[in-house]
């Protein structure tokens, strides 16, 4: 059975929540992805998501909010809506056992008040990880200030699920031109994974298990380049690029790309690749169904793609496999 590492669901009190905080506390570019239901019936059809759960084979979804997370200026905006998706996907799951987890969603920017989510939704809600965005109001969530967050993962030796945050990188080359979301997420996988190895993240906080979403963006195609030209401007990292890319993992998010998948195969190992759908977005385009089992067609050993849709992110999340 599959566990899809990467889903979503988007509850209408928690959007609308984000809605009245307003400010910078919802990305343009995200409301009407969130807001609005993708692929037919309404993705918070919660008998719509079981059935097409079994017709894929998916045992269980874990949980976040994409791109809408419960950030705020104001910190008790931000943890009166962290609370509130904590909670209600822990109610989720506790109406359906074995069906639905979730990561912990985070009151950032606010250090303190993030770290007592993470202890209420680890410790007391069950939840199997912690959710962060690449970034959070345009600093990259690699930066020194979020460090603590980082120490405490590291030493409960938890599961950290990155999601774009829908920015465009900040870049007006992708978002005067349209590309925000169709290239600029991919970007924002790239670069929190290149900001993490340029921090040394992985060798400091080495008991952190990384998920990267979307296949890692660009990065498997840049090992290479990054292995000969990196250590210019990096010179005192204490491995090569493609050693730490290694030790992240990666999910299967590909837009149903042969491509891409071989080419992340081919960059990190089957080992480090995890199943994961962004589910109910890909709905528009492709079947649930269709969303993992793309794999078996990348042109990779049986036993390799047996190992990313049955095994990986079972591993990883520390349940049977």
């Amino acid at each position: 059975m599959i566990v899809d590492i990467h889903a979503h669901y988007f509850p209408k009190a928690y959007i609308d929540q984000l809605m009245r905080i307003g400010g910078k506390s919802l990305p343009e570019a995200a409301r009407p992805l969130t807001a609005r239901p993708m692929g037919g019936p309404d993705p918070n059809d919660i008998q719509v998501r079981l059935e097409r759960m079994a017709d894929a084979g998916v045992q269980m979804q874990v949980l976040s909010p994409a791109a809408s997370p419960p950030y705020a200026e104001k910190e008790a905006d931000a943890v009166a809506a962290a609370r509130l998706i904590n909670d209600t996907y822990a109610e989720l799951a506790a109406k359906h056992p074995g069906k639905f987890s979730a990561v912990v969603s985070l009151p950032l920017p606010h250090i303190d008040a993030s770290l007592r989510e993470m202890e209420r939704g680890l410790d007391q809600l069950g939840m199997l990880g912690v959710s962060m965005t690449c970034s959070c109001f345009d600093r990259s969530t690699a930066e020194a200030e979020f460090e603590p967050l980082y120490a405490e993962m590291n030493r409960r030796r938890t599961v950290l699920n990155y999601h774009p945050i829908q920015n465009g990188i900040c870049s007006p080359l992708l978002n005067d031109y349209g590309y925000t979301v169709v290239v600029g997420a991919s970007l924002e996988d790239t670069m929190i994974a290149l900001h993490l190895i340029a921090r040394r993240m992985p060798s400091r906080f080495p008991d952190i298990k990384y998920v990267i979403p979307h296949l890692g963006g660009m990065l498997s195609m840049q090992l290479q380049r990054l292995d000969n030209q990196g250590p210019r401007t990096h010179p005192n990292l204490p491995e090569p690029f493609s050693v730490t890319a290694r030790r992240f993992y990666y999910d299967t998010v590909g837009h149903g790309s042969p491509a891409a998948l071989h080419c992340a195969w081919m960059g990190f190992g089957a080992d480090r690749i995890v199943a994961g759908s962004d589910y109910p977005v890909l709905m528009a385009w492709e079947t649930y169904k269709q969303t993992f089992h793309y794999v078996y067609d990348c042109g990779i050993p049986r036993e390799d793609a047996d190992k990313i849709l049955h095994h990986n992110t079972q591993i990883v999340l520390g349940l049977p496999h």
